[in-house]
């Protein structure tokens, strides 16, 4: 679902050809996408039950990236079959030219994640997690997978939203606690949003080819002018509902750290709107929307653990 985030390392942080397009494959700095949503829901839960198991929180994290690992691999290997990739040269189907082997190294990749989601299904006696993990699964192959592709029918940042948000993060806060938090669902709306930008961000540079292959992202049906107009009020939202639900009670006030994000917000915005039609220049507003998702969602979750403390 998230196969279109980007990795932070920079051409001149990179300077071998062959090793900037592996980077780029592989994507290291973007499975904090992954870990965000365990992060904050654990925050909320050690804020509000005083509980926190690292057994539980470091297993769930690592399978977490392991099944990001598979949707990422396994995009790549679905793409390669709509050719909305032929120019993608950092697609692994198109580094190694071994699409089979591609393809079962993305399942291999999600049958050793569910299997840390069990283990920790198993060690508390309770389904609830691993059932909320296979829903999640689920959308991650309705965005990518056929005869659903959701993702070219411009449905891929609703997807998004759910899947790490409102479950991603309720399946972090209940593997620590068994039980379910008002709190943490408010949580989860921010998680979900700011999520969402990253994937919604990595359109704006290959409308040409997203048009070529019959993906109606959301650029390609609203256009560039308008994408960036969206962008701006979703991501001006996450701050407004932060500031909403410590006035509700819901939140710490600790949680306004987060709006130390506000440059990254700040930047990205303002960059997309100068710079929306150019594909050459707007490229890189998926690695500002990295740094917002990043400093948002560590930031509001430290404020939940230091409200805790």
């Amino acid at each position: 679902m998230l196969n279109c985030l980007p990795q932070l390392m920079t051409t001149k942080q990179i300077s071998h050809p062959k090793i900037k397009l592996w980077m780029a494959a592989i994507k290291p700095p973007m499975y904090s996408v992954a870990i965000m949503p365990i992060w904050v829901g654990g925050a909320v839960a050690f804020a509000g039950n005083k509980v926190f198991n690292l057994a539980v929180f470091f297993t769930f994290i690592v399978a977490a990236i392991l099944i990001l690992a598979w949707e990422n691999i396994s995009n790549d290997v679905f793409d390669s079959e709509t050719g909305i990739d032929v120019n993608k040269h950092h697609s692994l189907v198109n580094l190694t030219k071994k699409k089979t082997l591609v393809f079962w190294l993305g399942n291999l990749c999600l049958i050793s994640g569910l299997l840390g989601i069990l283990a920790i299904a198993t060690w508390q006696q309770d389904p609830t997690v691993i059932g909320i993990i296979l829903l999640c699964c689920g959308l991650g192959y309705m965005y990518q997978g056929p005869p659903f592709r959701l993702g070219y029918q411009g449905l891929g940042e609703i997807l998004c939203f759910f899947a790490f948000g409102p479950l991603g993060v309720s399946a972090g806060y209940y593997s620590q606690t068994q039980t379910w938090s008002i709190t943490s669902l408010a949580a989860s709306v921010i998680v979900g949003i700011v999520t969402s930008l990253v994937l919604f961000c990595s359109h704006f540079h290959q409308v040409d080819d997203d048009i070529k292959a019959g993906k109606r992202s959301p650029i390609v049906r609203l256009g560039t002018a308008n994408g960036a107009k969206v962008l701006t009020w979703f991501t001006a939202s996450i701050y407004p509902f932060s500031l909403l639900f410590v006035l509700l009670g819901f939140f710490p006030v600790w949680t306004l750290l987060s709006w130390l994000s506000l440059p990254y917000a700040f930047k990205l915005c303002r960059h997309v709107q100068h710079n929306h039609n150019q594909p050459e220049k707007v490229s890189n507003c998926k690695f500002i929307a990295v740094a917002v998702h990043f400093w948002s969602c560590l930031l509001l979750g430290l404020g939940f653990v230091i409200a805790g403390v």
